[in-house]
């Protein structure tokens, strides 16, 4: 055999440079499949059989078929990528992470939904992930994909700072608008759509203790309407949206936690779980003026675990908007969640459970629909580590 020529030069530098980063940088994949078994009592949109979610449950139910349904989807599993590198003196991390679960014009589809796809370096983080509005230790310990509806639980682009960061951490950011106006008024359909000219400000203060933690956020906003085809969008108006988000779990005995959480404004639909829309019709019928719709959403939740392979998770959830005067008689009014579950979890790479689920959604005219089900889950995951 011949011998090797010894690397010189720029081609040296080039297929060097890389292995030189690895000391510093990680790159992790990670993820989990997971069949979801849903039994329905109650006959819902088909577009919602694999969740719960009071905000579409139909109101005439007989309108979209017989009752009993059942539904295996496989819509919940996630694959994502985590990577950290050295960016002059401070750490650059990214994350990347979807799962099958589509909504709006996939609604009902088993396709790719984008959860989480930002970079954060230094104090600065740039992308989309949680509303810094929103607390996302509330959620519970329940295996329903969407999950209660009276928290708030938005993932939204954003550019965020973070100055303090720690046991107290204090956030600031601006994030992506988003005004939902319902058009349908009790004199028939309005053109009205939603107009955003500015970003939403969204604030936090968390501290985290050995008892667990506590988190106060609120929202500034503008929430208008134009009119598509009228003189220079015409009729038009806006309004100033606002919220305070309390929320805080407490640590009992050595695993279980109290999840608490109240949260109340104006024109803040687009950043709860579930439920109403953030401008709506008031005023005279003929000629409406909308204003922001107030809203209050609260959570209780008990997290409990029987022992290290057993837990359950029972608790209640709502949102329930003020509606306005010349809303529709079938628009949202309340929508309320309830869950009871037992999950087991073997290892750190296996979890099957079941849970019980109840939904009921209320109109303007007090009519009701329901979602009664049963939901048997099987998760298997995996985590690649540092391939770095």
């Amino acid at each position: 055999m011949g011998t090797m020529t010894p690397l010189r030069g720029l081609g040296a530098a080039l297929l060097l440079a890389p292995l030189t980063c690895v000391a510093d940088s990680s790159f992790e994949v990670y993820g989990f499949g997971m069949v979801d078994y849903v039994q329905g009592f109650d006959r819902v949109s088909p577009e919602w059989e694999d969740t719960l979610r009071p905000g579409r449950i139909p109101y005439d139910q007989d309108a979209v078929g017989s009752d009993g349904q059942a539904v295996l989807s496989v819509r919940q599993s996630r694959l994502g990528v985590n990577a950290s590198t050295m960016a002059g003196d401070s750490e650059l991390t990214t994350k990347f992470e979807f799962d099958m679960f589509g909504v709006g014009a996939d609604e009902g589809q088993t396709t790719i939904r984008l959860r989480h796809a930002y970079g954060e370096w230094k104090s600065i983080l740039a992308g989309q992930t949680n509303s810094v509005f929103m607390d996302g230790d509330v959620f519970p310990n329940v295996i329903d994909y969407w999950g209660p509806s009276g928290m708030v639980f938005l993932r939204n682009p954003q550019i965020r700072w973070t100055p303090v960061n720690g046991d107290s951490t204090f956030a600031v950011a601006i994030e992506n608008p988003g005004s939902g106006v319902d058009n349908e008024t009790s004199a028939g359909p309005d053109t009205a759509a939603g107009d955003d000219e500015y970003p939403d400000i969204t604030a936090h203060f968390r501290q985290v203790g050995d008892w667990g933690h506590f988190q106060v956020a609120g929202i500034l906003r503008q929430v208008g309407y134009d009119t598509p085809g009228g003189d220079d969008g015409s009729p038009d108006d806006s309004e100033l949206g606002w919220g305070v988000n309390l929320t805080s779990t407490i640590n009992m005995f050595e695993k279980d936690r109290i999840i608490l959480g109240v949260v109340h404004g104006n024109g803040i639909s687009n950043y709860m779980n579930d439920g109403g829309v953030d401008m709506a019709p008031d005023g005279d019928a003929a000629d409406p003026d909308y204003k922001a719709v107030p809203l209050t959403g609260i959570i209780a939740y008990y997290d409990h675990y029987w022992n290290d392979a057993y837990s359950t998770s029972f608790g209640y959830s709502s949102t329930e908007i003020d509606n306005m005067d010349f809303q529709a008689a079938d628009a949202f009014n309340k929508g309320e969640y309830a869950s009871v579950n037992l999950l087991h979890t073997p290892n750190d790479k296996v979890m099957m459970g079941m849970e019980y689920l109840f939904g009921k959604r209320t109109a303007n005219d007090g009519t009701t629909g329901y979602d009664r089900r049963v939901q048997f889950s099987v998760k298997y995951s995996f985590s690649s580590g540092n391939l770095l």
